[in-house]
């Protein structure tokens, strides 16, 4: 338990006949008649902060009623303390016009327990209107590969988040980036499930990091959730070793490295089961295999049942999310009184959530009185144009960029350059973040960053906003160069058709590249995005959806006031049959009983998903297939150059790869130079996997010895030796010859072997 600082007493009212409970202060009433009086907190048992968190929660369930208890298994029961009355929630299943809602009253929990209010948060808080920091969507943090920048957009996050009375985050995601059209690409960490977890766990210590501004960080959605088409009824049918080895793994490292307070389940059926009732999930693999100790908690109306064999909650459920719905307490009680749930499930649940919330200090630190109007400042709208910045990826350059020279005619083109939807309902600010949730964002455009950027170089700037695309060309032509954007956008609840540009943005890039050699195209997408104008352009600037602060970021980047050193934690295909889920129906989007992908009228059955590319996600798809992607997984080009020489392995307690790094450019660069490991052949990996990386600034012509090392703690809390034996059913480290490369991406240049015996 984090020791927190001491507070002021705190006072509040009760009704001790309805509690029934004994607290010092106040009388046990000898009737129904409520008596409301004052209880000292500091003399509750629970509070007392010389106490553990486990000691806490104990001592509040033992002053108890069943409803109190009960209480903590619903978000509004549990996060509203003095309210009595609620309304159940209609099932997904349920036709609106079969059901009808009932509404009940339960006692106020005991006191001294905190208000809480859960609030989404991928990259800002969410729900809470204006006057909140819009940071880049977090597919740009994971291509910063830093994990110190997650640790720092956490904090951020979580002090919003404080001052908007938020106190439980739900976030960050994570998913495995199985298809890059899901709607939810952009929210979360990349396809490789090591750096995932790492970047995930430094962000969730991040937002507990202010003991005097206590937030909870959740790890959502718990697993194999890899699309929105039919979310909330589907199956993702997946063998025990791929789900351990790409969809757990990263779960479990962020558990294991960060602060994470609670679960959010997922909607989907994994392998036929809710994964909101999941035994195999949430006890087996989620509890015991990871060793998570705190609450798991559904998603907005995810599935899970009382009467399935094990009900919900002694599968390893914890709360609903939202309103009574699949849980009441009639419907608990009844299942105790027949036997099929104890009293002790309940306990359990409760002394889960109740230990977290005291642990992360929510029963210590009262939400403020009110939340603050602009949380936004100066020091987080910096946070905002470094992440931005340090996420971007230079894809291609030939020798344009950074812009250099004096009195340059710059032709902008593109709708989400500049801030005046004069195209249909785009703008910059329509490219800050994924479509939903809807936070509200105004960007700095990039056209005004431009204008001035060039200005300050003697330069002028034209722009077009695209949508005529003789006008556009006649515009790339009388400039010396052509700055063109190109954009997608994606959101929860709905995956992305394709990843090409929306908007007609492949032929405007190839009408503006026709029209002038020297085109630098800059992408606004949500993850990778197939490229059939490459060949003709010299520069391409991936800025993803960049938040608030794009327009500042993205002319810094074009000119090399801060030099490009984001590398993408997705392979980028060349074309999307190259996708490891292309042309076979029943990988995505799933078919129906019928083989059809379309649900058949009236039909509530999961659509089925089928996972049979195994352990062949990502970039181990394009390795185990030979297929070339048109960018790998980890490239990033930067403004100087780099060269790789003189790799020695040494084994022992720990692993150390050292390796020369020399900067062969003209500049100071920063490189995150890559290791990779190929297991055994008998392990039936399908390719190398990322073990390690390290970010490395040098100023030009200088060299370091890298010691990138692999500590024995990382080597078995991230199984980075290790494959999941599904006969024995644990982790298991093979015998045999490892080779380990070295680089600047998946394409590795150095390599060296080590044996174990």
């Amino acid at each position: 338990m984090r020791t927190r600082p001491a507070i002021a007493r705190r006072r509040t009212a009760v009704f001790a006949a309805t509690l029934g409970l004994l607290v010092p202060g106040v009388p046990l009433a000898a009737t129904p008649t409520a008596i409301a009086d004052e209880v000292d907190c500091a003399s509750v048992p629970w509070m007392d902060q010389r106490k553990s968190a486990e000691r806490r929660a104990r001592a509040l369930l033992a002053a108890s009623s069943l409803d109190q208890k009960l209480r903590w298994l619903d978000e509004h029961s549990a996060n509203e303390p003095t309210r009595t009355t609620f309304t159940t929630a209609r099932p997904r299943e349920v036709p609106p016009d079969q059901f009808t809602p009932v509404t009940f009253t339960m006692p106020v929990q005991v006191p001294c327990t905190p208000t809480i209010q859960y609030t989404d948060a991928p990259s800002a808080i969410a729900g809470a209107g204006p006057g909140v920091t819009v940071y880049p969507a977090n597919v740009s943090l994971s291509s910063s590969w830093d994990t110190g920048l997650a640790f720092r957009k956490g904090v951020a996050i979580g002090h919003e988040a404080w001052r908007k009375q938020r106190n439980v985050l739900l976030g960050p995601g994570i998913a495995s980036g199985r298809d890059p059209r899901s709607g939810r690409t952009s929210e979360y960490l990349g396809e490789d499930p090591v750096l995932s977890g790492l970047l995930a766990g430094a962000y969730t210590k991040g937002v507990g990091a202010n003991d005097r501004e206590p937030v909870q960080a959740q790890l959502k959605h718990f697993v194999a959730n890899e699309q929105e088409t039919d979310r909330t009824n589907s199956s993702s049918n997946v063998d025990q070793r791929a789900l351990r080895e790409i969809y757990t793994l990263p779960y479990e490292i962020a558990v294991d490295r960060g602060d994470v307070g609670s679960v959010m389940c997922s909607f989907n059926q994994v392998n036929h089961d809710w994964a909101c009732g999941s035994e195999s999930l949430l006890r087996r693999i989620l509890k015991q295999e990871i060793g998570f100790d705190g609450w798991v908690v559904t998603d907005f109306g995810a599935r899970h049942y009382l009467t399935e064999n094990p009900p919900s909650l002694a599968a390893g459920l914890d709360q609903e999310l939202n309103a009574w719905r699949y849980w009441t307490p009639m419907a608990i009680k009844e299942q105790i009184a027949l036997g099929r749930l104890r009293e002790a499930d309940v306990d359990e649940a409760a002394f889960r959530i109740v230990r977290a919330h005291i642990a992360s200090g929510l029963f210590d630190t009262p939400r403020i009185a009110a939340p603050d109007a602009d949380v936004s400042t100066p020091d987080s709208e910096a946070l905002a144009r470094t992440l931005a910045e340090q996420g971007a990826v230079l894809l291609k350059n030939t020798g344009i960029l950074p812009l250099t020279g004096a009195g340059n005619r710059i032709a902008v083109v593109g709708p989400t350059a500049a801030n005046t939807p004069e195209t249909g309902d785009i703008d910059a600010s329509g490219v800050c973040l994924h479509t939903a949730p809807n936070i509200p964002c105004t960007a700095a455009a990039p056209l005004d960053a431009i204008t001035a950027r060039a200005a300050a170089a003697g330069g002028t700037v034209t722009y077009a906003n695209g949508s005529d695309l003789a006008a556009a060309a006649a515009t790339a032509a009388d400039a010396d160069v052509a700055i063109v954007f190109g954009y997608y956008r994606e959101g929860e609840f709905a995956d992305r058709p394709n990843i090409s540009l929306d908007g007609n943005g492949d032929a405007l890039i190839a009408t503006v590249a026709a029209a002038n050699p020297n085109t630098v195209v800059v992408l606004q997408t949500g993850g990778p995005v197939v490229m059939p104008w490459l060949g003709a352009v010299k520069g391409v600037l991936e800025m993803w959806f960049a938040g608030e602060q794009m327009g500042p970021a993205t002319a810094a980047l074009l000119w090399g006031d801060v030099a490009p050193s984001g590398k993408p934690t997705h392979s980028f295909p060349r074309s999307e049959a190259d996708l490891p889920t292309a042309g076979d129906p029943e990988r995505y989007p799933g078919t129906f009983s019928d083989g059809s992908i379309v649900r058949p009228p009236g039909s509530d059955e999961p659509r089925q998903v089928e996972y049979k590319e195994g352990l062949q996600v990502g970039y181990r798809w394009y390795a185990a297939r030979h297929i070339e992607p048109l960018f790998p997984f980890g490239h990033g080009l930067t403004y100087t150059t780099f060269a790789y020489d003189d790799l020695r392995i040494t084994t022992g307690k720990d692993l150390h790869i050292r390796f020369r790094l020399t900067n062969t450019g003209t500049r100071t660069g920063t490189e995150t130079a890559q290791a990779y490991l190929r297991l055994p052949s008998a392990t039936g990996e399908p390719s190398k996997r990322l073990l390690g990386w390290q970010k490395v600034t040098l100023a030009p012509g200088r060299s370091r010895t890298v010691d990138l090392t692999i500590r024995a703690a990382d080597l078995a809390d991230l199984h980075l030796l290790q494959y999941w034996n599904p006969h024995t059913r644990n982790w298991t480290t093979a015998k045999g010859s490892y080779e380990i490369t070295v680089g600047s991406s998946f394409d590795t240049t150095l390599r060296d072997r080590f044996t174990i015996r």
